[in-house]
């Protein structure tokens, strides 16, 4: 017998920073909210792509790092107590007559008043090692949300962008060993992070990749090939290793839902309004006449859907509700 339905005032389709700061603000509203991504933790390519970066446009912050951003949001949206469906890609979307179904990947059925789409520039698909299936949660990891975790431990990072040098460097005091290795000689990280790694502890090695990983139930090493020496391999003994080989990015279901789209955006009006009745949108995926892409800009956006959404959920309620401070 399948499950029920889960039911909530609103569903939030992405667990960025957008997705995140509306899930506060549903709570402040007092709607049940869930927030559904298809990566295994919140942060969206925040926590994929540049845990590590300063990020130097939210205001009232200077600067602050990726993950930092995203821990703060997850604590302020703690007091919405939101339902966390991670791991999980909307797939089908129906609007119903008093609510919208939607279905992921996985079988599970939310029914929801309103939805609020925040899904950056799409589903994020991680780009696979081999053996990848077999150790993923078990040593195998596409991200570090906590860098705490690979403390002491002999990790090997694969890739040749931002996140892979960032890592390097940021677990260098804290691993026993890290060594990081990619297929061409040429990387795409900025030099200036190159240089630093080359001149920390960090074993580079180039042009190479992954042929296999080992262990029993977690990863215990890796065998790696150079790829310009006759494939050349050699045994790496690690405990963790980190596929930073960046991910894909594809708007996939979003594209049948009968979303009015503009270049791979979906259109929406002032109030943040999608053309399907109760689907509302906010954040990188969105377009409007004017928009400017700024983790800043999707936060307004964000508050901007769900008090336009209030009057759908509650015919009675106003969109503007009051601030938020203390009286």
């Amino acid at each position: 017998m399948a499950d029920s339905p889960r039911r909530y005032d609103m569903l939030i389709i992405g667990a960025g920073p957008a997705g995140l700061y509306g899930a506060y603000y549903a709570g402040f509203r007092g709607f049940s909210v869930a927030v559904l991504d298809s990566l295994p933790e919140p942060g969206g390519q925040v926590s994929a792509l540049y845990p590590e970066k300063l990020i130097y446009d939210v205001a009232g912050l200077p600067a602050i790092k990726g993950q930092d951003l995203v821990d703060d949001l997850v604590e302020q949206a703690a007091s919405a107590d939101p339902a966390y469906l991670l791991g999980h890609r909307a797939e089908d979307l129906q609007v119903k007559d008093d609510h919208i179904a939607v279905t992921t990947h996985r079988g599970l059925v939310v029914e929801a008043r309103t939805v609020l789409i925040t899904g950056g520039i799409g589903t994020f698909t991680p780009r696979p090692l081999p053996d990848a299936e077999d150790f993923e949660k078990n040593g195998l990891m596409y991200f570090v949300p906590k860098l705490d975790v690979l403390a002491g431990l002999d990790v090997l990072i694969v890739g040749g962008g931002d996140s892979a040098f960032d890592w390097a460097l940021s677990l260098e005091p804290i691993a026993r060993s890290v060594t990081l290795i990619h297929r061409r000689e040429r990387f795409r990280a900025h030099e200036g992070t190159v240089e630093k790694v080359r001149s920390s502890s960090v074993r580079v090695l180039i042009p190479y990749e992954v042929a296999r990983l080992h262990g029993d139930e977690r990863i215990e090493g890796a065998e790696i090939f150079c790829n310009a020496d006759d494939g050349v391999r050699e045994r790496l003994d690690v405990q963790a290793v980190v596929a930073a080989l960046g991910f894909k990015a594809d708007l996939g279901p979003f594209t049948r839902w009968g979303l009015e789209q503009h270049k791979r955006h979906i259109v929406v009006d002032q109030a943040m309004r999608t053309n399907l009745h109760g689907v509302f949108a906010a954040g990188d995926i969105v377009e409007y006449e004017g928009k400017v892409k700024l983790i800043s800009v999707g936060f307004g956006e964000a508050a901007t859907a769900v008090n336009n959404a209030a009057v759908v959920i509650n015919p009675d309620a106003r969109v503007f509700p009051g601030h938020s401070s203390d009286p």
